[in-house]
Formats: structure tokens, sequence, C-alpha cells
């Protein structure tokens, strides 16, 4: 009546499934991981270190990129998002510029998110600035904050994670700008 070889067959595949859906638990916590070293690092100004996390964060990211999977956890995507969000962090400490989508490769919605996660540590790096006397470097923060916010603007986002996190950036942008204005009125600047 049944066709148990069919069956077989079928846990099978769902084993191969399983085991690839592990594969991208794992190499996704690895990724997120490397992401928070690369941010830590940077925060500290200590871009060597960061630098040598980048070369482990990019054979990650191609790791990933490769497993097909048809049962996505959605950890991957967070993993993404971290990836844009430190490399993002990274760059800017490291030459004043933000990747590209392009130059990440990845998806258009990662490459948003990892973007509204990263105007945050732009504000505790300008906040680092200010306590540390930078104030045309917090400044210069501010300025890219309010640029990002910008172009969030010009999107038409649903009621979805991604319009959750992008609200994130006008609140980020407040907090400089708020900073900002206490250095100009208290003429530390």
């Amino acid at each position: 009546m049944l066709n148990k070889k069919e069956f077989d067959g079928i846990r099978e595949e769902m084993h191969k499934i399983d085991l690839k859906r592990e594969e991208v638990i794992q190499t996704s916590r690895e990724l997120i991981n490397l992401s928070k070293q690369i941010i830590y690092a940077a925060q500290r100004n200590d871009l060597t270190a960061a630098a040598s996390v980048v070369k482990k964060i990019k054979d990650k990211v191609k790791k990933l990129k490769k497993i097909n999977i048809s049962a996505d956890t959605n950890i991957n995507a967070v993993a993404f998002q971290e990836y844009v969000e430190a490399i993002a962090f990274y760059e800017f400490v490291k030459n004043g510029k933000i990747p590209t989508k392009t130059s990440l490769g990845v998806s258009a919605e990662d490459y948003l998110s990892g973007l509204c996660d990263l105007t945050g540590e732009l504000v505790r790096k300008a906040i680092y600035d200010v306590i540390h006397k930078k104030f045309d470097e917090a400044e210069k923060i501010k300025e890219l904050v309010h640029e990002i916010y910008g172009e969030f603007l010009k999107f038409n986002l649903r009621n979805g994670e991604l319009r959750k996190k992008s609200d994130s950036i006008k609140w980020n942008l407040k907090k400089l700008e708020e900073v900002m204005y206490d250095i100009e009125m208290k003429g530390r600047k």
C-alpha cells in the first residue's frame, strides 16, 4: 500500500535539510560574533585588530552565501545585517565612508537594516569623540546620521521589521542633535 522506499528517501532528504539548517545557524552565529568583535575594536579605534577580523568575516560571509537551504531559519538575515553594520562602521572609522550594498553583496533589506543598526554605533562613537574633545568628528557623525535619515524618509516602508528599525534612526539623530546642542551651548567647540 505505502511505498516505504520513498519514505526512506524522504527521511534522508529531511536529514540533509536539517544538517544544512544547523550549518546555517552555526555559521550565522560565528558571523554575528565576528561582527561584534569588529565593532568593539573600531569603537576603541583599534583598526589593526578590526582589520584582522574583517579578513575572517569575509570568509564566513562567502560560506553562508553558499549554503542553499530551503527551510530558512532567518538567523542568516540577522547575520548579514550584523555584517553590514560592522563593516560599515569599520569603513567609516577607517575611511570616513559607508560601503555600498553592491560591495557588501547583501540584499537590500539586509543592507538597510544594517544601516539602521549602524546609527546606534555611530551615536556611541560620537559620544566617545565628544568625551575626547574631538568635536569635529562628532559633528561629522551627526551629519552622516542626518544623511541616512534623509534617505530613509524617501522610502515607503510598510509595517514590518525594517520599518521598526528605521524609526531608530530618528531617535539616534535626536540624541546626536542634543549632544551637539549641549556642546554649542556650553561653548566647548
